[in-house]
């Protein structure tokens, strides 16, 4: 098994069976997977109903309550890896990421050597479509106040729309992720960007959903502005008792060594 697409869902019944019949449209081999939060709109049973239209292709995992995109989108993970998965994509459900892009990021996994390909809004050719100003301008604002602190060579670094390759999320320990929005797409790549995998930004004109609800709040926003600073100082952290172990090695070999009596 190849690709799969990690949906995220909480009352997305307006959106669910379009966005699922257009991906399988594509008849590129995709497989789904949807993660919902118990939607009290009944976003799974519409999910169940799929699975027979689609037996095989389309999954899905409830979980009990509103748990957040973040945790989401790391029970996918964790699923994907288990039910061994070469490439797997992080899409909304709501069409603000167009799936017909879902070949370019991963082509550009496949054949171009990028182990995490990210729809980018913020690269040549990357746009954003149907948003008011002030949304815009916050998108824009973070996405450089992202990158001023925490140096990460990343355009886009809030960008949701991604193909990993299996060796990312094997690799990155997804216990340790812990934010759950926009904070939890800038932990990630930085992840991959630190662990030295080679991350490739896919132009993508992201278009504001038309049916739904978002899933925006200050709480996320907040989440983002603080995530940042938290990410960039546990790391600065981490490599600095990395170093302070290594040179502390030679000293705690002879200590080891050295007779109790002595």
């Amino acid at each position: 098994m190849e690709k799969l697409v990690v949906i995220p869902t909480y009352n997305e019944r307006e959106n669910i069976n379009s966005i699922v019949d257009v991906v399988f449209g594509l008849r590129q081999g995709y497989h789904i997977l949807v993660v919902d939060d118990s939607s009290p709109d009944g976003t799974g049973n519409m999910v169940r109903a799929l699975q027979k239209k689609y037996p095989g292709q389309i999954f899905l995992e409830e979980r009990k309550g509103k748990l957040g995109l973040g945790t989401a989108y790391i029970h996918g993970f964790k699923w994907a890896i288990a039910n061994g998965y070469r490439y797997i994509f992080e899409m909304d459900a709501d069409f603000s990421h167009n799936p017909h892009d879902l070949e370019r990021l991963y082509h550009a996994c496949k054949y171009e050597g990028a182990d995490l390909a990210v729809g980018s809004r913020y690269v040549k050719g990357g746009k954003v479509d149907n948003w008011p100003w002030n949304r815009n301008m916050l998108s824009k604002g973070g996405a450089l106040y992202t990158r001023l602190v925490t140096w990460m060579p990343v355009k886009d670094p809030t960008a949701g729309f991604m193909c990993y390759s299996r060796e990312v999320l094997s690799t990155i320990n997804l216990d340790e992720v812990t934010f759950v929005g926009y904070a939890f797409q800038i932990e990630m790549k930085f992840a991959a960007w630190k662990l030295g995998f080679r991350i490739k930004e896919v132009p993508i004109t992201f278009i504001d959903r038309k049916l739904g609800v978002s899933k925006m709040h200050k709480g996320i926003i907040k989440e983002g502005i603080l995530g940042v600073v938290s990410i960039q100082w546990q790391s600065m952290f981490k490599n600095y008792r990395q170093r302070l172990t290594k040179r502390l090695e030679p000293i705690l070999s002879v200590v080891s060594e050295t007779p109790a009596n002595v």
